[in-house]
C-alpha cells in the first residue's frame, strides 16, 4: 500500500513538473521569442499592419477594409457613402440583414448565397443601379456593362480592402468632380496607387482603398 502510494505520488509530482515546464516553454518563452523576431523583422506586420496618415495617426489596417460614409440621418437603416471618396467593394452581403454589412470586424466569411439566390440577385441589381447613378457625372456617364463585378459584390472574407484597378477608374470623375479636381489628378492618383500582381504572376492588380484615400486627403489639403 506505501509503494503504490509513493508511486502515485511520484507519477503525480512528475507529471506536475513536466506540466510546469512545458508552461513555462510553450506559454512564455516560445510566445516571447517568436514576438521578439516578429517585432524585429516584421514590426508592421506584427503590429497588425497598421496605415497612418500624415499627422501619424493610425486609421486603420492595410489589410482590412472600412467604408466612407455620411452621418446616419434619422429613419435610415444605414448611412448613405460619402461620395467625395473612393468606396470598397460591399463588405459581406448587400443586404441589411448581413453579418458584416459595415466592415465590422465581427466575424468574417460569405454570403453562402447561390447565384441564382433571388435574394442576392436582387442585391447586385440594387448595387449595380447605386453604382451607376453616384459614378455619372455631368460630363461622363457610367453605363451598367461598365461596371465591375467587385463594385456589386463581396470577397468571401467580406473585408476585402482592396478594388480592382477598373472599379477605382470607374470612381475618377465622379471623386473629381466632389473635391474640385481635375480627373487627371485624381487618375494619376489611381495609378500611383495601383497595386502589381505579386511576383508579377500571382493575382491580379488591386488598389487598396484606404491608402488611396489618404492620398487623396492630401492632395485635396496641399490644393488649399
Amino acid at each position: 500500500m506505501n509503494n503504490s502510494a509513493a508511486n502515485t505520488g511520484r507519477v503525480l509530482w512528475a507529471g506536475l513538473r513536466a506540466l510546469l515546464v512545458l508552461t513555462v516553454v510553450c506559454g512564455v518563452l516560445y510566445p516571447l521569442v517568436v514576438t521578439g523576431i516578429a517585432q524585429v523583422a516584421f514590426p508592421g506586420r506584427a503590429n497588425g499592419s497598421e496605415i497612418e496618415d500624415a499627422s501619424g495617426k493610425v486609421v486603420g489596417s492595410a489589410l482590412i477594409g472600412q467604408r466612407y460614409d455620411l452621418p446616419l440621418k434619422d429613419g435610415e437603416e444605414t448611412p448613405a457613402p460619402d461620395l467625395r471618396w473612393f468606396q470598397p467593394r460591399p463588405s459581406n452581403g448587400l443586404g441589411t440583414n448581413s453579418v458584416n454589412t459595415r466592415y465590422a470586424i465581427i466575424l468574417s466569411g460569405a454570403t453562402n448565397r447561390s447565384g441564382d439566390n433571388e435574394e442576392l440577385i436582387q442585391w447586385v441589381t440594387d448595387a449595380k443601379a447605386a453604382v451607376v447613378r453616384d459614378n455619372s457625372t455631368a460630363g461622363h456617364t457610367v453605363k451598367p456593362s461598365d461596371v465591375p463585378a467587385d463594385a456589386v459584390t463581396s470577397s468571401g472574407s467580406g473585408l476585402d480592402p482592396h478594388i480592382s484597378p477598373e472599379y477605382a477608374k470607374l470612381q475618377v470623375h465622379r471623386v473629381a468632380e466632389r473635391n474640385r479636381l481635375t480627373v487627371a489628378q485624381v487618375d494619376r492618383l489611381v495609378a500611383d496607387h495601383t497595386d502589381d500582381r505579386i511576383l508579377g504572376f500571382v493575382g491580379e492588380p488591386r488598389v487598396n482603398v484606404l491608402e488611396l484615400n489618404i492620398a487623396l486627403r492630401e492632395l485635396v489639403a496641399g490644393k488649399g
